[in-house]
């Protein structure tokens, strides 16, 4: 069997597995959100505090909560990373820098998992267990309640009602996420991850030398990494690491993991609004642009002009032997297309364009199926967008799912589409006018521009991977790029939760023969055209100095 082929087949487990578990998930997650019982356990969490679960939210109140909540969770995630030492199984790990400790409670909180640390050597066991790992936790939670609430949006009418926030979030935890990591994190266990309580274990080398081996609760983080589009390794070298991802059956379950929710969600979109071929529609565009994706990556890494690269079968620098070109293609591929951010190999390392079309994948907007929640509605707002420009093109007032889309809603949709570029750009160009930006650039001319450039796509984009050669844990970086982590999350929130409240109040509007067919292959074709006319036109010029100008040179 040639590389190649074997390569090719990588894909087809994972794919088969969200295929199969496509439709049974997606009914199961809108039942969870549109049922009216609440478990025993949900009534006694919200008794415990102090939410009224059957309380019907607008918009600005949904958006207060969401806020409140996650900034509660800023603060305590710092707090628990500054009283470190102070705390039990600290591992004898001193407090966090206060710098460092803010960037990693944004990057959590956000659900990006940005890291500037090496986890097994600054945080203990009490910290990742109740800090990081139950952010990984409600993060995904929060961003899965603001696609439902979005979603709710276009099923609702003449009401501005979104649904109960403290309810959406206690559900996801409790009904979708927690038993799927349970299960995840046993079968991580059978495939060999650790999972103890242990610190450092002294191992003699057969050279006579001594290792210090550190252990922890590791496959219970690593199940709700993956599945909520997380990212955040117990370890510095992250799905790399052989305690993470011991071989070549786990790295493709974390691949469906990641994939599981983002591409079950369109499913339940579907069945919220009473189209299930809406919801087709959806992960169609996801799923083609996340093939064409892994297309891109797994041939430019095997075509790399270099000739050590053509004797070695492929540019195999920065890669897992365990699982090649084809198994680091295909997880690099899916980890930026979400807000993931693990990596089984160093993006680095990578070719220029191979590197670029990961960059590429977080500057779409993580949309091809993107995070937990922020994929669909990040899709959906792209969607509000294509159907506006289908409507000038016929000179049709734009709808979609039986809702006009109006000036109102273009503008929403608009702020939406420009937070992130704004931010991506911004902070690229501050960090390259100050001498903190190139200091931390390990690799000059263009390679060393695309380094800045993927750190602040991956936080503005809250994804979390980063360049591994670029030094980014210095005071400067910790806090722009934190700032950018918080502003990339939450202020899209504000224009989807208010996009989606302008829409529940909407009238239906009634299906005529020149209503466009949004559940059509056409549609379907003209959404991937408008995110890659929109995000091309945005982020080309940084593009073309970074890895295309690399690539060309080369």
């Amino acid at each position: 069997m040639s590389q190649t082929f074997a390569d090719v087949l990588q894909i087809v487990p994972p794919v088969g597995a969200l295929a199969l578990v496509h439709r049974p998930l997606g009914d199961y997650m809108a039942r969870v959100y549109t049922s009216d019982k609440h478990l025993r356990i949900e009534r006694w969490i919200h008794r415990c505090v102090g939410t009224d679960p059957s309380a019907a939210m607008r918009w600005p109140v949904y958006l207060r909560a969401v806020l409140a909540f996650s900034a509660a969770g800023v603060l305590f995630l710092y707090a628990m990373q500054r009283l470190q030492d102070k705390l039990p199984m600290s591992l004898g790990f001193a407090p966090i820098d206060p710098d460092q400790a803010f960037n990693t409670a944004a990057s959590f909180v956000s659900n990006t998992n940005w890291q500037s640390y090496a986890g097994e050597s600054a945080m203990g066991h009490l910290t990742q267990m109740a800090g990081l790992a139950v952010q990984n936790f409600v993060s995904a939670a929060v961003g899965m309640a603001v696609a439902v609430a979005l979603v709710r949006g276009f099923a609702r009418s003449r009401t501005g009602e979104l649904g109960n926030f403290w309810t959406d979030l206690v559900r996801g935890v409790v009904r979708i996420l927690l038993p799927l990591a349970a299960v995840a994190a046993v079968l991580l266990v059978a495939a060999g991850a650790v999972q103890n309580f242990s610190g450092m274990h002294e191992v003699h080398t057969l050279s006579g030398s001594v290792q210090h081996l550190p252990g922890g609760p590791v496959a219970s983080q690593e199940a709700i990494k993956e599945l909520g589009t997380n990212g955040g390794g117990f370890y510095n070298a992250n799905s790399s690491h052989p305690f993470e991802n011991p071989n070549g059956f786990s790295n493709l379950l974390e691949i469906f993991l990641i994939l599981l929710i983002p591409l079950s969600l369109p499913r339940t979109f579907g069945r919220m609004v009473g189209s299930l071929r809406q919801g087709y529609a959806i992960v169609a565009a996801m799923g083609v642009i996340w093939l064409a994706g892994v297309v891109a990556v797994t041939v430019s890494e095997y075509a790399h002009p270099g000739t050590a690269a053509q004797l070695a079968g492929g540019a195999m620098e920065g890669k897992e032997q365990r699982f090649g070109e084809g198994g680091s293609s295909l997880f690099a591929v899916t980890t930026t297309m979400t807000s993931t951010g693990a990596v089984n190999s160093f993006h680095d390392s990578f070719t220029a364009f191979g590197g670029g079309v990961t960059l590429l994948g977080m500057v779409l907007g993580e949309i091809a199926p993107g995070g937990v929640g922020s994929g669909l509605y990040g899709m959906l707002v792209m969607a509000v967008i294509a159907v506006f420009v289908c409507g000038l093109m016929v000179g049709r007032t734009p709808e979609y799912l039986g809702k006009k889309i109006g000036p109102r809603e273009i503008k929403l949709a608009a702020c939406y589409i420009l937070i992130t570029p704004a931010l991506v750009l911004g902070g690229t160009g501050l960090a390259m006018a100050l001498p903190d930006g190139k200091e931390a650039m390990t690799n000059i001319g263009a390679h060393g521009f695309t380094e800045v450039l993927y750190a602040y796509a991956s936080g503005s984009n809250n994804n979390g991977s980063a360049f591994a050669g670029f030094g980014a844990d210095t005071p400067f970086f910790n806090t722009t790029i934190g700032l950018c982590m918080l502003l990339g999350r939450f202020l899209p929130m504000v224009f989807v939760l208010a996009l989606a409240g302008s829409l529940a109040r909407q009238a239906p509007v009634p299906v005529t023969a020149g209503t466009l067919r949004t559940e059509k292959p056409l549609f379907t074709g003209v959404l991937v055209g408008v995110i890659a006319i929109v995000t091309g036109l945005t982020f080309f010029p940084a593009l073309a100095l970074g890895p295309l100008a690399e690539g060309m040179s080369s």
